[in-house]
């Protein structure tokens, strides 16, 4: 005797070796013999062999419309015996039998299983609805093995261009059409990007990475929207200086200006004159929330994404040819270049000259100090200023930069179709590199000590055991040598500055800080702000190294000098691009090599590196790992 019984979910035929009413001793064709409880039956049969029982009712079964036997068998619960011989219109054969068992079980959204071998017809309405989805689902295959061929002949489908910057950069699983792009990418052994661009969906390798950035930090856009204008005061005090900038070419929303006025009885008053955006809006304003959702100025190589509106940049930049509202600090400085005092006003700063780095450096240099130098405008002022870097610098301790490490400054001329690069590399540590430095940390520690004595709530920028975090504890910065650490001095471009300077606005007026010590608006600024602040820069490094490779298409030269940095890793000597070399042997850091470069990635951002032999050493600046940009 042979018996068909379920187990474990599955339909199972075997030889009867024991039977104890309640329970039998089962081989199965295999040979494995199972316990089977009687409950668990669902036929008994004596042909054919249980080992074709399966096999032949699962052809059987394959001619059977499951259709059909909804629209015959009855409303109410069945056994599939039964139903079985309704169907063949006599006592079915076990194979019959068991064709209509796997039928039934193989159809859930015609039966539902009501007990072992029982069954009921699905309601009409339910019925209807799934098959509704049924065909949905086959229609959905069917569109996404069409949109993955087309994908794969390198067509955009059209349901695909609509959601290219959703399927480049934050894919939806579930939907259709990013299910026929993994497919197609399956297919062509393509990335997404690369098999996008092929469609012509990625016209610009530039855009792709500004986009990718946009659409998770700038889901809204980058434009400002409406918002109610900055308000200049017109109730301040007018400085007697001649106050002047120092810059980048490129810069725009220039922060800080210096002046220099000798006294009296010697010695000279030093400004630092910081531009005051607090003055003309408040906490809570319309203007505050598009800068405390921005956090920071977005720097990139020939793009800047503005954390405040040009108008407002325009109104409170420091600009040559206009007196405009400044936060200055005043130093008086002795002969000796000791400091004898200092004192922080509010007030109208006359801004003569906006000098630009391209201008200067050429005539005030290590080498010009060195020889005197030619005369030149703000020649006397500089140089004053200088000295007195020299001694800030030798106070703390600290050097305000390495001069061993070299910054580079990217130049895109858009006027060229995606953009031409130049990269020209600027040693650190330079006289006016200096000059800004120091009186920079001169005022954001100045005014960082002013606002813990007063007890005012500030945000300061600390370090110790080499790791720099922001907090409101006004703590040493080891690395610069201070007690504390306030940044205060770039509230055009940085949303922390412009926190510090509403308090120091406070403070100075007399009035309450908008934010207290313990503010949940004051700790969320300081968390979102590292967030940002962090995820900007690396943005920054990244497109850096786009127009890095970018530059070496248009070099146009295969060969190039480079310098190891540690086991593979090596930096091309011309421009801050660290590739990987697999084939360097093994090389002291520091060591000259050349290396050829080919099958450049811009969507990637990755090109082949390739050892051709050294190069004979030369003095020149060490290596360091990451092209820091200075942030003032």
């Amino acid at each position: 005797m042979n018996v068909l019984f379920e187990e474990d979910g599955a339909f199972k035929a075997g030889v009867v070796l024991a039977d104890n009413n309640t329970s039998l001793q089962v081989e199965l064709p295999s040979g494995k013999r199972s316990k089977v409880k009687a409950a668990n039956l669902l036929l008994r049969f004596a042909e054919p062999d249980c080992a074709r029982l399966l096999d032949a009712a699962e052809a059987e079964a394959e001619g059977i419309d499951p259709d059909f036997l909804w629209q015959v068998c009855g409303d109410e619960e069945f056994g599939f015996n039964d139903l079985a011989q309704e169907y063949f219109g006599r006592p079915p054969s076990p194979v019959e039998a068991t064709a209509i068992l796997l039928r039934l079980h193989g159809a859930p959204i015609y039966f539902h299983r009501k007990g072992r071998g029982r069954f009921r017809k699905a309601p009409p309405e339910i019925l209807r609805a799934a098959l509704a989805g049924l065909e949905k689902k086959r229609q959905q295959a069917a569109a996404i093995e069409r949109m993955a061929e087309e994908l794969k002949n390198s067509r955009l489908p059209a349901e695909l261009a609509p959601l290219v910057a959703e399927l480049l950069y934050r894919p939806d699983r579930n939907k259709p059409e990013t299910k026929a792009l993994e497919a197609a990418c399956a297919a062509t052994g393509l990335s997404a990007p690369h098999l996008l661009a092929r469609c012509g969906a990625v016209p610009s390798s530039h855009d792709y990475h500004f986009n990718r950035f946009t659409y998770e930090h700038f889901p809204r856009g980058t434009g400002f929207g409406a918002f109610a204008p900055a308000t200049l005061p017109d109730d301040l005090a007018y400085a007697e200086v001649q106050a002047f900038s120092i810059d980048d070419a490129t810069t725009t929303e220039i922060d800080d200006a210096f002046s220099v006025t000798p006294r009296s009885g010697g010695g000279w008053r030093i400004g630092i004159h910081i531009a005051a955006p607090g003055l003309g809006f408040g906490p809570g304003s319309e203007l505050d929330l598009i800068a405390r959702h921005r956090l920071s100025t977005v720097y990139m190589p020939g793009r800047k994404i503005t954390m405040l509106p040009d108008e407002v940049v325009d109104a409170f930049t420091l600009c040559a040819g206009r007196d405009t509202p400044a936060l200055s600090l005043y130093v008086d400085v002795a002969a000796d270049f000791s400091i004898r005092g200092t004192a922080t006003e509010i007030e109208h700063v006359p801004v003569v000259a906006n000098l630009r780095h391209h201008d200067v450096e050429p005539v005030f240099n290590e080498d010009t100090l060195a020889r005197g130098g030619s005369d030149f405008p703000f020649r006397e002022e500089l140089t004053l200023l200088w000295r007195f870097a020299n001694v800030l610098e030798a106070g703390r301790g600290k050097p305000s930069a390495n001069q061993n490490f070299s910054d580079f400054s990217f130049y895109v001329d858009w006027s060229v179709p995606e953009g031409r690069v130049t990269i020209v590399e600027r040693k650190r540590g330079s006289p006016l590199d200096k000059l800004v430095a120091e009186l920079m940390i001169l005022a954001n520690s100045t005014w960082g000590k002013l606002l813990a004595e007063r007890r005012v709530a500030a945000i300061y920028r600390t370090q110790a055991a080499g790791k720099v975090r922001m907090t409101t504890a006004a703590l040493p910065h080891e690395g610069l040598g201070v007690d504390c650490y306030a940044w205060s001095s770039s509230p055009l471009r940085r949303y922390v500055d412009l926190v510090n300077q509403w308090q120091l606005i406070a403070l100075l007026r007399q009035d309450t800080p908008p934010f207290s010590a313990r503010s949940e608006m004051l700790l969320s600024a300081l968390r979102d702000f590292e967030l940002a602040h962090a995820a900007y820069n690396e943005f920054q490094r990244q497109m850096e190294r786009y127009w890095c490779l970018r530059w070496v298409l248009q070099d146009a030269a295969q060969q190039h000098s480079a310098r190891v940095v540690r086991e593979s890793l090596v930096r091309l000597e011309a421009v801050p691009l660290f590739l990987r070399c697999p084939s360097l042997p093994p090389c002291e850091p520091g060591t000259r090599v050349a290396v050829h470069l080919s099958e450049i990635d811009l969507l990637e951002l990755e090109a082949a590196c390739r050892y051709l032999g050294p190069l004979p050493a030369a003095p020149g600046a060490q290596l360091e790992e990451q092209n820091l940009t200075g942030n003032k």
